[in-house]
C-alpha cells in the first residue's frame, strides 16, 4: 500500500508488498521505485519489502540545497526507524547500493544482510564515461521524471545537476573503511558493467564477511536483462546461511 511519510522535512513515497521479514530496496540513482518491477515478486514471496523513492526521486519532492550520499543514508535510517521500525535487508543498486553500505557502517543494528549491485565505495570504482558531469543524462531518466515527480518534468535538470555533482564528488571511502561492516554481504556486479570489476573485487575482499556475484552478459541494467538469474542470485542469498565450502582459500580459518 503506497504512502508518505514525513522525515525530517522530506515527503517521502513509499510502498509496500509481502510479508515476512523486512526488506528495503533502494533504487538507483536519478530512477524510481519502478527500478525493481522486474525483482519485486520474487522478493515479496519471502519478504515485508519496502520501496521508498529517496528525495528528488519519482514522488518524493527535492528540497532546498544539494543531494548527498550521507543525506540520503540519513534518510534511509529515518525511514526504518519510523516505518520499518527496525532492522531490515538491504538491498542497493548502483546509487542505492551506496546508501546501503553508508547506512550500514553508521548504524549496523539497523543492517540485517546487505546486497550492493553495481555500487562503488569510492567514486574512482565507476568508469569515467558513467560519471562524466558535462554528459547529458539518459532521456529514459528525464520521462520517467517527468512522469512522477510532483515538483514538474522542469526540475528535473535541477535534480540532474544536483546528482552530477554528487557522482563526481562521492563516495570517498577507503578499503579499509569496509571493514568495520558486521553484516553479511553480496556484491552484485554485471561483467560490462559501469563499475569496474576490479572495483568490485577491491570491495569483495575489504568486506569481512563477503560473496561476489559477476552476472554473465550483463551491464549496469543487470536486473532487467536477466532478471530470472539475478533473482535467483538474491533470493539465495537472502534466504539461506552459508555453506561449508570444499576448499576454502580466502574463508578458511585464520586466513
Amino acid at each position: 500500500m503506497a504512502s508518505y511519510v514525513e522525515l525530517d522535512g522530506v515527503r517521502t513515497w513509499y510502498d509496500e508488498h509481502g510479508e515476512r521479514e523486512p526488506l528495503a530496496l533502494l533504487h538507483p540513482g536519478g530512477a524510481d521505485a519502478r527500478a525493481w518491477a522486474p525483482n519485486l515478486d520474487a522478493l515479496a514471496t519471502h519478504f515485508h519489502v519496502f520501496t521508498p523513492e529517496r528525495r528528488g526521486h519519482g514522488r518524493t519532492p527535492d528540497v532546498e540545497g544539494p543531494i548527498t550520499y550521507e543525506l540520503m543514508a540519513d534518510d534511509t535510517i529515518a525511514f526504518q526507524e519510523r516505518v520499518i521500525g527496525g532492522p531490515a535487508h538491504l538491498v542497493g543498486c548502483s546509487a542505492g547500493a551506496i546508501v546501503a553500505l553508508l547506512v550500514a557502517l553508521r548504524r549496523p543494528d539497523l543492517a540485517r544482510r546487505l546486497v550492493l549491485i553495481s555500487g562503488v565505495f569510492h567514486r574512482d570504482g565507476w568508469l569515467p564515461v558513467a560519471i562524466d558531469p558535462d554528459a547529458s543524462p539518459p532521456e529514459v531518466l528525464a520521462h520517467g521524471y517527468a512522469e512522477l515527480s510532483p515538483d514538474g518534468p522542469d526540475h528535473f535538470a535541477v535534480v540532474s545537476a544536483k546528482l552530477a555533482r554528487m557522482n563526481w564528488e562521492e563516495p570517498m571511502l577507503a578499503a579499509s573503511d569496509l571493514s568495520a561492516v558486521t553484516s553479511r554481504v553480496l556484491i552484485m556486479t554485471g561483467d560490462d558493467d559501469e563499475v569496474t570489476v576490479e572495483h568490485a573485487i577491491a570491495m569483495y575482499r575489504g568486506l569481512p564477511d563477503a560473496e561476489l556475484a559477476v552476472v554473465p552478459g550483463t551491464s549496469h541494467d543487470l536486473l532487467h536483462e536477466k532478471p530470472a538469474l539475478c533473482n535467483a542470485i538474491l533470493v539465495d542469498f537472502l534466504t539461506t546461511d552459508a555453506v561449508p565450502t570444499i576448499a576454502p582459500v580466502r574463508r578458511a580459518t585464520g586466513a
